[in-house]
């Protein structure tokens, strides 16, 4: 391809307001425009990436045996009312009405079409196991897209579905999909990090998040500097530390507390450290209410509460429910002598496993400005469930090897779920067994989105004057850089440098712009080339000069020596 042919709209100046590397290097080097908040025109350079993202992932799901389909991004709403997560979608789905009056939605994923598909033609455990897949357009109304292509409305997503008769069989399926993941990511070149996690809106049990490390991510990992530990915040645990049973137990006693209303005030007015302490919170769940304490200087998890909970929705109770269901306001609140259960107005009592056998606690009174102290937790509360429903802070003690935990910032790049009978149960997607019972199927369900793993990769390659492609992924594997196309000698050398790479394969570009030398060579580096091949006044001796954009090295070559590198480098990849 020549330079002078193609459209390559590069800046001299970076983009304002742009915070991501990727997201002002893209737009810098002419890979992608903004439409409107959140979607992008992809320019030839970026759909060349695009593309081979694709080929990469297209290559390793068929090593698995994975079909490819292409479903519908238009979908009827009714499906997302039989899996019952119209309502849990709803703020992020794009949803419309036709001339009809039908309802429909622009999917923002697919677990709803590919089980209708399933329903209707997986009749028998003969037809199991299968692997479907597809690489379709996705569309989510994001309240705050950001970052370029990092979190966009519309995107391009690789999504995959498992069926199979038994857990076993989805425990291969689930294993199968992680291994090409790992293969995929090593292609693109990108440093990751498996992460536990949590499944969220999509439901399931297992989930495993690939992670790139990078300080525009958005997502809080808690890794362990001593094991290979490491899970998504929403999902991490940490040991929980052994209660002083030595301690002397004293007696209930109230005491007022004018104007205190949270933790460091009660440190503050009682000298109770806020490990001493007792939070109470109390949430509304699908129409009931339940308490939830954890110690002082602890945050709650949410995700861990919705899950202990098997909720649909979870949010903090209003200030003035919680008085009329406690008769206090928050900052007074507590569970010692609250009864919960069928008739009563709290439903449950969860209690984080850092409060298990403490004594001689403090918390509210359920009466405002006064506090309990003294509290006993099996003594004086009637807690249902002990749970982790913490979250996990940087010092804790890892759970699977008691080393220092840390926090680091990452940013998703594929996510691989065990849905189990999420879907097949509630669409009723069942086959028929050996032994002549209906069984619903037990599927997967495994993402990677395409626009935001080109964005990751820029993120970890680029350096001041540009961005750096692996060799797999680089729109063009080398550049020929003519500095001066009225030399017949350099136009000559130049010429033959292109037909030979291009006839074996390579992917080359070549810069015959009547540009100056210093343009020419920031373009070059600036969109990400992997390999630059000079050609100036040397040309008229052969020699080249051949440039390598990871090492920054240069050196001089003769004309076939130096083709004869290329080729090598470029079959390597």
């Amino acid at each position: 391809m020549l330079w002078s042919k193609m459209f390559i709209p590069t800046l001299r100046e970076d983009p304002a307001s742009v915070e991501a590397a990727s997201h002002r290097l893209l737009v810098r080097a002419g890979y992608i425009r903004q439409l409107t908040a959140g979607v992008y025109s992809l320019l030839p350079l970026a759909q060349r990436v695009r593309l081979k993202v694709m080929n990469i992932i297209r290559q390793e799901m068929e090593s698995i045996g994975a079909q490819e389909f292409l479903l519908p991004a238009l979908q009827p709403m009714e499906l997302w009312e039989e899996s019952g997560r119209k309502e849990t979608v709803a703020e992020i789905m794009f949803q419309l009405t036709d001339r009809k009056g039908s309802s429909l939605a622009l999917g923002l994923t697919h677990e709803e079409v590919f089980t209708s598909i399933a329903r209707a033609t997986l009749n028998s455990y003969r037809q199991l196991p299968q692997i479907w897949y597809q690489m379709q357009t996705k569309f989510r109304d994001e309240a705050r897209p950001r970052g370029g292509l990092l979190r966009t409305r519309e995107f391009t997503m690789k999504d995959s579905y498992s069926f199979d008769l038994d857990e076993s069989g989805l425990d291969q399926s689930f294993q199968r999909h992680a291994q090409a993941y790992d293969r995929i990511f090593r292609r693109c070149g990108l440093n990751f990090l498996p992460v536990q996690a949590d499944s969220g809106a999509m439901g399931g049990s297992a989930s495993t998040e690939y992670m790139v490390l990078t300080d525009c991510g958005e997502d809080s990992l808690v890794t362990c500097s001593n094991c290979q530990y490491a899970a998504n915040i929403e999902r991490a645990q940490a040991l929980a530390s052994v209660a002083h049973v030595d301690e002397e137990t004293i007696n209930l006693e109230t005491f007022d507390t004018p104007g205190v209303r949270t933790i460091r005030d009660l440190e503050k007015f009682a000298g109770a450290t806020a490990t001493n302490q007792i939070k109470t919170l109390i949430y509304e769940h699908d129409g009931r209410l339940s308490l939830v304490l954890l110690r002082g200087d602890q945050e709650l998890n949410e995700a861990k509460l919705i899950g202990a909970l098997k909720c649909n929705q979870l949010r903090p109770a209003d200030e003035s429910r919680i008085f009329e269901t406690m008769g206090a306001h928050a900052g007074s609140l507590g569970a010692c002598g609250v009864r919960a259960g069928d008739g009563q107005k709290v439903s449950t009592i969860l209690a984080d496993e850092r409060l298990r056998g403490r004594r001689n606690m403090v918390t509210g009174a359920n009466k405002d400005d006064v506090h309990v102290r003294g509290v006993c937790l099996e003594r004086d509360i009637n807690v249902d469930r002990f749970l982790d429903l913490h979250k996990v802070h940087a010092g804790e003690a890892c759970i699977e090897c008691g080393g220092s935990l840390k926090l680091v910032t990452g940013l998703e790049i594929g996510h691989i779920f065990k849905l189990g009978t999420r879907y097949s149960e509630s669409m009723n997607a069942r086959v028929l067994q050996a032994d002549g019972t209906r069984s619903p199927l037990l599927m997967g369900s495994y993402g990677i989105g395409v626009e935001r793993l080109m964005a990751a990769v820029v993120e970890q390659n680029h350096d001041a004057k540009g961005m750096r492609w692996p060799m797999p992924l680089a729109p063009f594997q080398v550049i020929i850089v003519l500095l001066n196309s009225a030399d017949e000698k350099q136009r000559g050398v130049a010429q033959r440098l292109y037909s030979e790479l291009t006839g074996a394969g390579v992917d080359t570009l070549l810069d015959d712009r009547d540009e100056r030398a210093g343009v020419k060579f920031n373009d070059s580096e600036l969109i990400g080339v992997p390999l630059r091949i000079t050609v100036g006044k040397k040309a008229a001796s052969g020699i080249v000069e051949l440039f390598d954009r990871f090492s920054l090295q240069n050196i001089d070559l003769e004309v076939e020596e130096a083709l004869v590198r290329v080729k090598t480098r470029c079959q390597e990849q």
